[in-house]
């Protein structure tokens, strides 16, 4: 039932994103009792009934065919990612709370022994929500030191959100974080019942007023490549580019690098942050890599 609640909220959210403008409508007089379309202005672009399209978003009809989930998601003007999405809800409407166990994510050697051989280029392993499972010493140089931290506090999202040392490296702060909590909600969304995930969203919801306001929009993100700003303590100001690539036997572990262009100030500034972690002895550590028995998962299957 909460799944399929869910279902329904993210329709209804996705409604309110939506004005009559949107649609090439013209609005009808008076004030509207609420944001975004109407049920039946949602309903009729998908060529439903009105009373089909009520009982989607009250989670009571969970077995609509394709054809009309399709014809949804171009009335609501659906992205790629939201689409997918909402195919998760749907799909897991029915999971068992059983369904939650599952064993600790663990990183092969073979991707150990390839963090070691990229040791210029800033790169970590994520798992499940984001967890920082796995990092070369530059990674953990240019953002934080993951494997310092308690093993329930090793989660990409939770650091970018919670830590204000998060806020001042990323220059455009605001839209890395609400896109790692849009990449959180489509986790959730594949995985229902996951009580690390639940724990997780609740204490960013708890103390964060940012993340509660991208939560409650039902928003999803899902970028695989793209460019970060930041301003490093160390080294001042870095543009580089992040190519994030699934791991094809665990699709929910992913690999994720970072690199400048060459002979750019920023791939200058990026040298610079290797030196100064080799002057300090870090030449000598090896790539750390988070034991599966320490991800924050298995430290919550503990408690």
């Amino acid at each position: 039932m909460g799944q399929s609640a869910e279902f329904g909220k993210f329709l209804k959210a996705m409604r309110s994103r939506l004005s009559p403008e949107d649609i090439g409508a013209v609005p009808a007089s008076g004030a509207r009792r609420v944001p975004g379309l109407r049920r039946e202005e949602v309903a009729r672009l998908a060529g439903v009934s009105t009373d089909y399209y009520v009982r989607l978003e009250q989670g009571r009809n969970i077995h609509p065919s394709r054809t009309v989930l399709d014809s949804v998601s171009r009335a609501l003007r659906l992205s790629t990612s939201e689409h997918a999405h909402m195919m998760d809800l749907l799909e897991n409407c029915a999971a068992s709370p059983r369904s939650a166990g599952q064993p600790a994510q663990g990183v092969r050697p073979a991707l150990r022994h390839l963090l070691e051989a990229v040791g210029d280029v800033p790169a970590l392993v994520l798992g499940r929500r984001s967890d920082v499972l796995a990092g070369n010493p530059l990674a953990f140089q240019l953002f934080t030191d993951f494997p310092a931290l308690p093993p329930a506090e090793r989660n990409l999202t939770r650091w970018l959100i919670l830590d204000p040392a998060a806020r001042e490296l990323f220059r455009d702060w605001k839209t890395v974080a609400a896109e790692a909590a849009g990449a959180l909600r489509l986790d959730v969304g594949r995985h229902p019942n996951d009580p690390q995930a639940n724990h997780l969203v609740g204490e960013l919801a708890v103390n964060s007023e940012c993340f509660r306001q991208w939560w409650a929009g039902h928003r999803v993100a899902s970028r695989s490549a793209g460019t970060v700003r930041l301003h490093h303590p160390a080294v001042g100001d870095l543009e580089l580019n992040f190519e994030t690539l699934v791991l094809p036997d665990d699709p929910d572990q992913m690999l994720r690098a970072y690199s400048a262009r060459p002979g750019s100030p920023s791939s200058d500034a990026l040298a610079l942050l290797g030196s100064l972690g080799a002057e300090a002895g870090e030449q000598q550590r090896p790539a750390p890599v988070v034991d599966a028995a320490d991800t924050p998962a298995a430290a919550g299957d503990r408690e």
